[in-house]
């Protein structure tokens, strides 16, 4: 209140419940939560009600009137069937201009959501489909994996196909049953993670891949598997792997990054940001983005070992995306596959609907 009525304003999302039984949409746990919000000091101007019925009129007076809000104050959010609808919902209910005229804000151009439009035409009429297991250990909690669900739904879009997510348990996967159970994917990403529960079942994933030319793709973990694989079966490396699961591995393919050997406290000290990347033309990825120098973000403390670096290539295991300034590895390609690809960094970071063009998941799906 400080700052003036004018200059803020609280919209109050709450939900309208309905009882089947009585065939009734239910106000008062919203005029419950509106007077536990006065209490407070807090008065909604705008209520935003989510239901799965039409809000009747009379409805909408009933609450503007028992929680002092303006009739056209109250606006419907109805189910939808896609998170991406609600936009188009919230401006048929003229969400936005309610919101212009409390703050009292003007536009002479009217809201245009043509791109967004585009997007969901692109999204609910796909031309062709794809299934791809996405192998993790948080499969349960499919929301540890939300940036990459929703990656994925872009990606689609961008390229007119319906992508089919199985979440598969990579604890599950052995070298006994891992062509049973992703003998029916079109795809395979390898998701990033953290700690030894799942890795071996994940190196199983990438083997698989490899050796029955399934398209791949491995973000920050999954890349590491990757070159962990190629350590072990392609150079011959035995026992190679990440000194975060085995300090004692004979062969160290991927260590901690340099500037991480001194962190003691690990809380918020992961090489975090966007950081620039060189490609090399002729490549997998050069191919997708259509450039040689791209910047993407980053979440991780443990690197591609370069002590490594010749002996895996010479395996046919190839460096396609350098940190020009560090010389880190970002991005692994196999070319004798269709579509090997593994990236230190999370493209799936900078992905919107508004970009559309997705570079690695796009091509990922096309492939």
């Amino acid at each position: 209140m400080d700052i003036g009525v004018n200059n803020f304003l609280v919209i109050h999302l709450t939900l309208i419940p309905y009882l089947a039984a009585a065939k009734e949409l239910k106000t008062k746990p919203t005029q419950h939560s509106v007077k536990q919000l006065l209490e407070a000091g807090i008065q909604p101007d705008i209520l935003v009600c989510r239901t799965e019925h039409h809000l009747p009129t009379e409805v909408k007076k009933k609450l503007a009137l028992f929680c002092n809000v303006q009739l056209n104050c109250v606006i419907e959010a109805m189910d939808a069937e896609t998170i991406y609808d609600v936009p188009l919902l919230m401006k048929k209910e003229k969400l936005d201009e309610r919101v212009m005229t409390k703050l009292k804000l003007s536009s002479r151009v009217n809201t245009d959501l043509e791109q967004w439009k585009e997007f969901l035409g692109r999204l609910k009429n796909p031309t062709q489909e794809v299934t791809i297991g996405l192998i993790g250990k948080y499969v349960s909690l499919p929301d540890a994996y939300k940036s990459i669900i929703e990656a994925f739904i872009h990606a689609g879009a961008a390229t007119e196909c319906k992508v089919n997510l199985r979440l598969i348990s990579s604890e599950e996967l052995n070298e006994e049953n891992i062509s049973k159970k992703l003998e029916e994917l079109d795809g395979i990403l390898v998701a990033p993670g953290f700690g030894e529960r799942g890795f071996e079942g994940k190196i199983q994933t990438v083997k698989h891949a490899r050796e029955q030319q399934i398209p791949f793709f491995g973000i920050c973990l999954g890349m590491q598997v990757a070159v962990i694989e190629a350590a072990r079966h392609l150079a011959g490396l035995e026992g190679a792997s990440s000194t975060e699961m085995h300090p004692d591995t004979p062969h160290p393919v991927i260590g901690l990054m340099e500037d991480q050997k001194q962190v003691v406290n690990l809380g918020g000290t992961m090489r975090l940001g966007s950081y620039i990347c060189e490609l090399k033309k002729g490549t997998k990825a050069y191919a997708a983005y259509g450039k040689g120098k791209v910047s993407e973000r980053h979440r991780h403390r443990y690197e591609l070992n370069n002590d490594y670096l010749e002996t895996l290539e010479q395996a046919g295991l190839h460096a396609s995306g350098i940190n020009p300034d560090t010389g880190l590895v970002e991005v692994i390609e196999l070319k004798e596959h269709p579509w090997f690809v593994g990236t230190q960094f999370h493209p799936e970071y900078k992905s919107t609907v508004l970009t559309l063009i997705l570079y690695l998941y796009a091509s990922f799906v096309q492939r």
